[in-house]
């Protein structure tokens, strides 16, 4: 590591202009209203790489997996002590849109399912439930065997780059401080497109006509039942053509229990054994760039959560034994900031069912609208058609603004109602391994992303 190469960062302004300064250590702080300034240090040059990837849930580490096994070398960095983000910190234990996926999502699939840590059907066919510490440790064993360099705890809070707009620095925090690392191409998986709006890339927030943004939820990991004593309540084999009558009869017992659910539409899905997960709540009016609104979401959702639960406990029956195991240290987040690519899917797209000649995936999901507005529904908005099968284009996680960048997850660049379709995490994870094949590709032969052809990367 160059531990003694250092960067400068300017402060906000000079002491002289903002006034009398405040001595905190060898530092001078200079403070004026609502406004601190903060002065000038340098930076220790933590490491250099390839390929960065910032954000580890299923498109930072498919990123990541997919770069380093294309012979660049590889930084994953992550905020959360695991990988897996919303699979694992999220606790969400459902994949979807998975199916028709190849690479990958298959490969995790095969060895969840070696592992035992897949729910198989009665006809011994995998469903979509996955245990989420197996999958912490899945997914941290293809990281470390593929050499991929994984830093957790870690926070990208900065982008540097050059005079000609191309990205070369990510600056970070963490316990061991303020760091920078240095990188030939960067691939943004932080969900809510942090880097790339760091690094000063234009995007879309919410819906185009209210800005509202979809509900999160705050997933729990629930024990104690039997599954063959509520296959009325939960999906199953048995009640998979049914699946929306048995959200509304577990919206009743809950409402039975004295508490109804935010969101109208509460999910058990079985995990295996007496394990099961829960989505039953909706968290309104909240903004995912936003640590103020996150906090008070997550704190809500987590109080509503146990009243839940308690309220079902307590009607008895098949309920008697239920206990929450652990709720989510990440709310899911449905909804960030879309950034503006090369090319933005649109509702024509699923509308029209296009197809592209440089399609990383074929999205098969419907279009899923969990409501912005509770007075009117609190359920999932009504689209008004039906999508077709579409392509997710490289274009599409290549962003417009900034050079060396790429993008791959929920903050890719498409509309508001695309987003909701392309969003799932079986898409998540085929767009960043694609991202990360590119980006190694890219890196490897000096170009950037979008001179790179999808069958040159592989």
């Amino acid at each position: 590591m160059q531990r003694r190469t250092f960067f400068k960062l300017a402060g906000l302004g000079t002491t002289a202009a903002l006034g009398a300064p405040l001595v905190r250590g060898a530092d001078a702080v200079a403070i004026r209203t609502g406004c601190v300034g903060e002065p000038a240090r340098d930076l220790p040059l933590a490491g250099e790489a390839d390929v960065i990837v910032c954000g580890a849930g299923p498109a930072g580490v498919a990123a990541a997996l997919g770069a380093a096994r294309k012979g660049a070398k590889t930084l994953l960095i992550e905020t959360h002590g695991c990988l897996g983000g919303v699979w694992t910190a999220g606790a969400l234990s459902w994949i979807l849109d998975s199916a028709n996926k190849t690479g990958l999502m298959a490969e995790l699939w095969q060895a969840l399912e070696q592992r035992g840590a897949r729910d198989l059907t009665s006809k011994g066919k995998g469903t979509n439930a996955y245990d989420t510490e197996a999958m912490k440790l899945l997914l941290e064993d293809l990281c470390t065997g593929a050499g991929v360099e994984v830093r957790l705890h870690t926070r990208v809070c900065a982008a540097l780059k050059t005079a000609a707009g191309r990205m070369e620095y990510v600056v970070t925090e963490s316990k061991s401080g303020r760091e920078a690392w240095r990188g030939k191409i960067f691939v943004d998986c932080s969900g809510d497109g942090d880097l790339a709006a760091q690094a000063g890339c234009g995007f879309d927030l919410g819906h185009p006509e209210t800005k509202l943004t979809q509900p999160m939820s705050l997933m729990a990991l629930v024990a104690g039942l039997v599954p063959g004593e509520i296959v009325e309540y939960y999906h199953s084999e048995e009640t998979a053509a049914n699946w929306g009558a048995t959200k509304d009869k577990l919206r009743a017992e809950m409402e039975r229990g004295g508490h109804s659910p935010s969101y109208a539409k509460p999910t058990l899905f079985h995990i295996r054994g007496d394990l099961f997960a829960l989505m039953a709540n909706h968290e309104y009016e909240v903004l995912g760039t936003s640590a103020a609104d996150i906090t008070r979401a997550t704190l809500r959702a987590r109080k509503e959560l146990n009243q839940l639960i308690d309220g079902l406990r307590g009607l008895g029956g098949v309920w008697k034994n239920l206990r929450l195991v652990v709720t989510a240290e990440q709310i899911g987040v449905r909804e960030g900031r879309r950034i503006h690519g090369l090319y933005t899917l649109t509702t024509d797209d699923l509308r029209e069912g296009r197809r592209h000649a440089d399609a990383v995936c074929r999205a098969t999901f419907g279009i899923d609208v969990h409501a912005t507005n509770p007075k009117r529904e609190k359920g999932i908005e009504k689209a008004g058609f039906r999508p077709k099968p579409y392509d997710i284009p490289l274009r599409a996680l290549i962003a417009k603004d900034v050079g060396g960048l790429l993008m791959a997850g929920r903050c890719i660049s498409g509309d508001f109602l695309a987003h909701s379709s392309y969003r799932v995490t079986g898409n998540a994870v085929a767009m960043g391994e694609a991202a990360g094949k590119v980006a190694a590709t890219a890196a490897k032969t000096n170009r950037l992303p979008q001179d790179v052809k999808l069958e040159e990367a592989g």
